[in-house]
């Protein structure tokens, strides 16, 4: 499929259809968003959002960027090759993230409470299985099926939701919360088995000699996810630390719609490593072409959403945290900016990695984090939840930048067409006016603003050509099916 015309078509479907299916899943979440941080309270909502950013940084320190090597290098490699390396990188991840675990558990117990501590167990344990389930999707992620591994997302964040309710509805205290990734993992992972089991042998492999040859290429790019996870993170631990509970809490409820959201561009970028990793040995025309593309959609996309959240963060914090986290409205708002550039900052990074740029991407990884822990923390200080959010939104706008200089320097095929930037800043500046509307719902300020919106990118025409082939090819299908 990665060396056919139609893989890019696939691809965009593909990743149309797991942005579909997650926000299908957040919608559903939702519901146990707003039950979850109303059961907890603002200052055991921080608490929770603090141990999952904890847990988060193991999975990111134990992944070390091995789940989207893995997709590169299966894209790249003939058949033969392909399943004994994701044999190895499985007993890889189970190693580390065992041993991240245990890490993490002992700096909770020590940094924060016992409690804490045997919730960062408890998920560190569904994390676990969470990584087992990833490796064996990748089949289905090399074989652009994004439509099943979409289904598999879609699963787990039902399922999640579901034991969440169940929880609440028992009157459970915060550790048990902790503990839901267990069971979804475990439950997720018994049709992904069946579904690659004619594919590859399920059984990991653990070679320290066959580890080594692997990841001594791709040490930078494994050092840089590390300071990414960090980074990603730091903010709601410099607000642990250097702000209020209250402070903690109303950050942390605006991080967690935030963090939720972060996946859809990774997902819609995602979709399209393999084609720049299979097009960036041996064809940079249509590397370059491919990520002019999808930067234009990303650009698009990112415009938008980062419009939206800024109007809807009102009606957002309302739905999932209640009266007590209004002063969370501003800050959501503030980090709807860095949720927008992030969309954009995405692509670059796939970018990097396809052409396998390792050391410049742990030079932009460790420069992100210092930037934005040297701006985050006197915010803190100063302006508390809102000074993060500020300081998150400005080193997403940073990362972004530097990333895309990165990968056009000294290639001018890759260089991208700047043609529908001046629309979309129009597009978003019309779209963020019905801000002013205060007298008006916010879901009529919404529907407004995507109106807006959306006419100024049409009068423009700050859009690629093919979105509109694409949306034409999927209307015409289901007139045919309809028929």
């Amino acid at each position: 499929m990665l060396h056919t015309s139609q893989a890019g078509t696939r691809a965009a479907r593909g990743g149309a259809l797991r942005v579909g299916g997650y926000i299908v899943g957040v919608l559903v979440s939702i519901i146990a968003a707003s039950l979850l941080f109303r059961h907890l309270g603002v200052a055991d909502t921080g608490q929770y959002i603090t141990a999952l950013s904890l847990v988060a940084i193991v999975g990111a320190c134990s992944d070390l960027g091995l789940t989207a090597v893995g997709v590169r290098e299966l894209s790249r490699r003939p058949q033969d090759e392909r399943w004994p390396l994701a044999r190895d990188l499985l007993g890889l991840r189970i190693t580390l993230t065992s041993l991240g675990g245990v890490v993490m558990v002992v700096i909770a117990w020590a940094a924060y409470s016992a409690t804490l501590a045997a919730g960062v167990a408890l998920a560190c344990v569904g994390l676990l299985l969470q990584a087992t389930q990833d490796n064996f999707a990748l089949p289905l992620v090399v074989g652009l099926r994004l439509g099943v591994v979409s289904a598999l997302e879609l699963s787990r964040q039902v399922l999640t939701t579901v034991f969440i309710v169940l929880l609440v509805l028992g009157g459970a205290a915060l550790v048990p919360f902790l503990g839901v990734s267990i069971p979804v993992g475990a439950i997720v992972l018994v049709p992904t088995a069946i579904l690659v089991r004619g594919t590859h042998t399920l059984r990991p492999t653990f070679s320290l000699s066959r580890w080594r040859i692997f990841i001594a290429p791709v040490l930078p790019y494994s050092a840089a996810v590390a300071a990414s996870s960090l980074y990603f993170r730091l903010s709601i631990l410099l607000v642990s630390v250097l702000g209020t509970a209250d402070e903690l809490g109303y950050f942390s409820a605006s991080f967690r719609i935030i963090e939720v959201a972060t996946l859809v561009p990774g997902l819609l970028a995602g979709a399209a490593l393999p084609i720049f990793s299979h097009a960036a040995d041996n064809d940079h025309g249509r590397l370059g072409y491919a990520l002019g593309r999808v930067f234009e959609v990303s650009l698009i996309v990112g415009a938008w959403v980062a419009v939206s959240v800024a109007i809807g963060a009102p009606l957002a914090i309302a739905i999932v945290g209640g009266p007590s986290f209004k002063p969370a409205v501003p800050v959501l708002a503030l980090q709807g900016i860095g949720l927008g550039a992030m969309f954009v900052s995405l692509v670059w990074a796939n970018g990097l990695l396809g052409l396998g740029l390792y050391r410049q991407i742990l030079a932009i990884s460790v420069s992100g984090l210092l930037f934005t822990a040297a701006l985050v923390a006197p915010l803190v200080v100063l302006d508390g939840a809102q000074g993060a959010a500020i300081g998150t939104a400005a080193g997403e706008i940073m990362l972004a930048v530097v990333q895309c200089v990165a990968v056009v320097r000294r290639r001018p095929l890759l260089r991208p067409s700047l043609r529908i930037v001046p629309g979309v800043v129009l597009a978003a500046a019309l779209g963020i006016s019905p801000l002013a509307l205060t007298g008006v719902p916010v879901i009529a300020r919404l529907a407004i603003s995507t109106a807006l919106y959306t006419s100024a990118l049409l009068l423009t025409r700050a859009y690629p050509p093919e979105l509109l082939e694409m949306l034409s090819g999927v209307r015409a299908r289901m007139m045919f099916r309809a028929s």
